[in-house]
């Protein structure tokens, strides 16, 4: 359950921290407050922590970040949450702390017990912790294709449903294989033709990786032979005539000199040295000079397989490797022609049989779909009828459908709407052509307690479902609010002074100016002061005695005398 919510700097909020668990963590928490004072800022927060988009916007002006932290005490019989702690490296038993920063250029970073965590992981974990209603989630009830959702979440058949998703994205990936070998076939013929022209031509040829670099510097050479082989010859000779000779005399004479004198042992064998050395570079010199060839006929021979070799690379690669990588891979689809009958026997047979489990997978999620729903309308009704409906009724309609691969979507082959009957003696009809704003209120209400009935999350947040109750409707959508909140942590935005009244804990939102700046400030209201501020919501400002008097009697039917 939350525990504890600490926020810094969003919006017209600069610091606030609220005790949410001072009656135990159960209870009902209301929050009121004029229109426009910042409730919706509460929200923002819980947004953030669970992993939603962050907006540099929601800084409070003048401030380089915003901080959102919240304490959550963790049940020692959740088993998910504590595996998922264990999947996402969590260190905890009993506390979890979320914080999540907002910086300037609207980056932010999430923090899971004092360690850097994504936004995703904060998600995951957020699913399993709280679960917010708004009046957004109303606009939901009037599109059909999230009521399959709902029932699926009723039925808690999302593991079936996942199931059936990733089979189907596999027979998708199979039969798109399939049309692909179908298409092939068609241009088998033609393609095969080309790709053994292909690899004739580069099989003919038999380039050989940087033998085209090789064959450049020969060219070169080749060209620069005349040249080369004059200039060779003259070095040639003065080295092997002048300096060898000289340096030969040297080496004889400092010899002499070393046997005269044993200080000029060093310097003669230094000299001796480079005596033998100039002798080496003649013989190397003079292999160089005969190794150079002015043969026009071996040039014309190499211009030859360079051009064959550009040749090559103009059609097939930037380099002499990627020609000869080109020819593996042109080999490799001849060699997957030569096999495409078999490999459309094969694919057509998994297709075939990715259609038979996925008729099975979607036979089966529509029977327990079928079953849920049934239960589902008899639950309704009981709930319904809790919420001040008389002989309402829900009704899960499915649309009829050849039960074959054509049928087949993302979720099963099931479409699925609500109908929906307010009033005794009409028929049942699609809820965005009956419901009013309150009906779908009290309808999303009835959906929400009978999911927290089912689920592991603790902490359920209603904000503003309350739009368009009022008079008896709006007494019995207070009873189940509080009726809930007898087993969950019920945290409740609300304008009605009914549902306020049954809180166990109330919370009041007020907007000011202080030192010229303005900012939302949230106080606990002690008894007095919840009745100033529920007779505020009964009568705005002509509060009279008669309306504390109402207000009185409201906060003791709610358990809260004054």
């Amino acid at each position: 359950m939350l525990c504890e919510l600490k926020i810094n700097n969003l919006a017209l909020i600069e610091s606030l921290h609220l005790d949410l668990c001072e009656n135990g963590g159960k209870g009902l928490v209301v929050m009121t407050g004029e229109t426009g004072a910042g409730k919706s800022i509460m929200l923002r927060a819980i947004h953030l922590l669970t992993g939603g988009r962050a907006s540099s916007d929601w800084i409070r002006s003048g401030e380089g970040n915003c901080t959102v932290e919240a304490l959550f005490e963790i049940p020692s019989g959740n088993d998910l949450l504590h595996s998922l702690f264990a999947k996402q490296g969590i260190d905890t038993e009993k506390i979890l702390v979320m914080k999540r920063v907002v910086n300037s250029k609207g980056r932010s970073r999430m923090y899971i017990n004092g360690s850097p965590a994504t936004a995703k992981m904060a998600a995951e974990l957020a699913v399993n912790l709280l679960n917010v209603a708004s009046q957004h989630d109303h606009q939901q009830l009037l599109q059909p294709h999230f009521h399959l959702d709902f029932l699926d979440t009723m039925g808690e058949t999302w593991p079936l449903r996942q199931q059936f998703d990733k089979l189907f994205a596999e027979w998708q990936r199979k039969r798109d294989e399939l049309q692909q070998l179908h298409k092939q076939e068609q241009e088998k013929e033609q393609r095969k033709s080309f790709l053994e022209y292909q690899l004739n031509e580069i099989e003919k040829i038999e380039p050989v990786p940087g033998e085209d670099e090789t064959l450049g510097e020969e060219k070169k050479r080749l060209k620069s032979a005349d040249t080369l082989i004059q200039i060779s010859n003259r070095s040639h000779a003065l080295l092997a005539n002048s300096l060898v000779d000289g340096l030969t005399q040297i080496r004889i004479e400092m010899g002499q000199v070393a046997e005269l004198d044993g200080e000029a042992e060093g310097l003669a064998a230094e000299l001796a040295g480079f005596n033998y050395q100039a002798e080496d570079l003649v013989i190397k010199l003079r292999e160089y000079r005969d190794s150079l060839n002015n043969d026009p006929y071996r040039l014309d021979v190499v211009n030859e397989r360079l051009n064959e070799l550009q040749g090559l690379k103009r059609k097939y690669g930037n380099t002499l490797e990627d020609v000869i990588s080109y020819a593996k891979d042109a080999a490799s689809e001849l060699q997957q022609i030569e096999h495409l009958d078999k490999a459309m026997v094969g694919c057509e047979a998994a297709v075939k049989e990715l259609e038979k489990e996925l008729c099975l997978q979607a036979a089966k999620l529509s029977q327990k779909r079928k079953v849920t729903a049934t239960k589902l309308e008899k639950a309704m009704a009981d709930e319904l009828a809790s919420l001040a409906f008389k002989q309402s009724g829900l009704e899960v309609r499915f649309q009829e459908h050849v039960a074959d691969v054509d049928a087949f979507r993302q979720g099963g082959w099931d479409r699925v709407e609500f109908f929906f009957s307010a009033n005794p003696g009409e028929p049942p009809r699609p809820l965005i052509k009956v419901a009013s704003g309150g009906e779908l209120s009290r309808l999303m209400l009835a959906f929400k307690c009978l999911l927290a009935k089912k689920d592991m999350v603790e902490t359920v947040i209603f904000d503003e479902v309350d739009a368009g109750i009022g008079g008896e409707a709006a007494e019995a959508v207070a009873r189940k609010i509080q009726e809930l909140s007898g087993h969950h942590q019920v945290f409740c935005i609300t304008h009605l002074p009914q549902i306020a009244a049954r809180g166990t804990t109330h919370f009041l939102v007020e907007k000011g100016v202080e030192e010229g700046r303005t900012q939302s400030v949230i106080s606990i209201l002690g008894p007095d002061q919840r009745v100033n501020e529920v007779s505020r919501m009964l009568a705005g400002e002509s509060v009279s005695d008669q309306t504390r008097a109402w207000a009185e009697e409201l906060l003791s039917k709610g358990g809260n005398a004054a």
